[in-house]
């Protein structure tokens, strides 16, 4: 395919040493030597080198900046087109500079995630291997950021590259059965397609396995902090985010509002929502934050229910434990420098077998136990493998489960002894799908609404 020739600032924007302008396309080193002084012109130097000049404005002949240009020509590149790095100086001023005089000069601003939509037009990486990148652009913990790397390095799409190739050959055998009876060719029974059925069905199901724990990773844990007023949920959230996010006095009602922090847990990412304190009140916009609390409550993919150690258990307490029944949650008994008053038999027969974790977050004691409780309810270690493929976005999770109810229909159709040019029909589905999430088989609407989510210069 022809493109013209893209360029758009790939680095972020604001004070730094460097800010990088990136052209791709096959008038990249031509428009940049245009804009270029230096020892040698740039059509001059060879492939992925990097050389010292200024970049000027060839209509007035001032220069823009001392710049240091990498040229790397085609087809070795991530585009696969030819591409030039311009490395100036960082700071808004001088990279918005750059970036006027190239695009003065021949160049195309570049749409987002465009860089990364032609590397996959190009061949140079699938379609999983490109959502990968914006994974491995947003993750939070190094868990995700490592799960995401072996995606861009292809791990999820030889995985599926094998089951679709193992039922290309299975669709094959059986075209050539009814096509070409005459041929000594091994006839393709029932029990031969359960076979290959079955093993592809397993293969489904365990990257299917690997998707919750996937799925937080690249997402995030939805984690909501609940409680009455003054049990210590600011101070919570300050403990994991170690910092003072939330205001924290002895007043009860302080937070009037949901606030919302990511933090890195373990090696889980978690959205932490500090919310108002549930209980009747009166103050209208208190009353407004305790609405907002319970409405966050209904989204949430863990609860952390705080309770205060030198308080009686109330009412309150118990209608906490009654809007959370059956959601994942951790029980956190706070303040545990003062004297007991709470009724800890209680406390354990209404968490029915959640975790439950003192603390005295005033004294910093009991948050270690607690980050050990998030990570092994999720994960319990099980993640640290690395030999496991994992599966964290949600399209490629869709299309899974479809392939999945594809084949269980391929297989149920063997068992009542359903022709097997008829049975072709669910197995040639489930390679569609599949090919689906490595790109083989997407409409181009997905593919522009896909690369929309990068930002420019990606």
């Amino acid at each position: 395919m022809e493109f013209d020739t893209i360029a758009a600032i790939s680095t972020a924007l604001g004070e730094g040493a460097i800010g990088i302008v990136r052209l791709s396309g096959d008038e990249a080193i031509t428009i940049a030597n245009r804009i270029y002084k230096g020892k040698r012109p740039l059509t001059d130097v060879p492939s992925h080198t990097i050389v010292y000049g200024h970049v000027v404005n060839p209509k007035t002949d001032d220069v823009v900046d001392e710049v240091m240009v990498s040229v790397l020509r085609a087809p070795r590149t991530f585009t696969r087109e030819d591409v030039v790095e311009i490395n100036c100086h960082g700071g808004l001023v001088s990279v918005n500079r750059v970036l006027q005089v190239v695009l003065n000069h021949g160049a195309r601003l570049a749409e987002p995630g465009e860089f990364t939509k032609r590397a996959f037009l190009n061949g140079r990486i699938d379609l999983s291997q490109a959502e990968g990148v914006i994974d491995l652009i947003r993750a939070k913990t190094d868990r995700a950021m490592n799960v995401a790397l072996k995606q861009v390095e292809g791990r999820l799409s030889n995985k599926i590259q094998k089951l679709r190739q193992a039922l290309l050959e299975t669709v094959a055998h059986v075209e050539v059965n009814i096509d070409y009876p005459e041929y000594d060719a091994e006839t393709m029974t029932h029990g031969l397609l359960k076979e290959r059925g079955t093993f592809v069905k397993k293969e489904i199901e365990q990257l299917l396995a690997t998707a919750a724990q996937g799925k937080i990773l690249r997402e995030g844990l939805s984690t909501v902090i609940i409680g009455r007023p003054n049990v210590g949920k600011s101070s919570l959230l300050n403990s994991l985010v170690h910092e003072n996010k939330a205001i924290v006095t002895d007043i009860p009602g302080t937070t009037r509002d949901v606030i919302e922090e990511y933090v890195n847990v373990r090696g889980v990412p978690l959205r932490l929502l500090d919310t108002a304190g549930i209980r009747e009140t009166e103050d209208i916009v208190e009353r407004i934050g305790v609405e907002r609390s319970r409405q966050v409550l209904q989204d949430a993919e863990l609860i952390l229910l705080v309770l205060n150690h030198g308080e009686p258990l109330s009412k309150e307490d118990e209608a906490l434990f009654e809007a959370i029944k059956g959601m994942d949650t951790i029980i956190i008994v706070n303040k545990t420098d003062l004297e007991r008053k709470i009724n800890l038999e209680r406390v354990k027969e209404l968490a029915a077998g959640r975790p439950i974790i003192t603390t005295s977050l005033l004294h910093d004691e009991g948050v270690d136990e607690l980050e050990e409780a998030i990570a092994g309810l999720f994960f319990e270690g099980s993640l640290e493998g690395g030999d496991v493929t994992y599966v964290s976005n949600s399209r490629h999770i869709a299309l899974l489960e479809q392939a999945k109810t594809a084949i269980e229909d391929a297989l149920a159709a063997i068992d009542m002894g359903v022709p097997i040019d008829m049975v072709q029909i669910d197995v040639t589905r489930t390679w569609e799908l599949l090919g689906e999430i490595i790109g083989d088989s997407v409409h181009e609407s997905l593919i522009d609404q896909l690369f929309s989510q990068f930002c420019l210069g990606k």
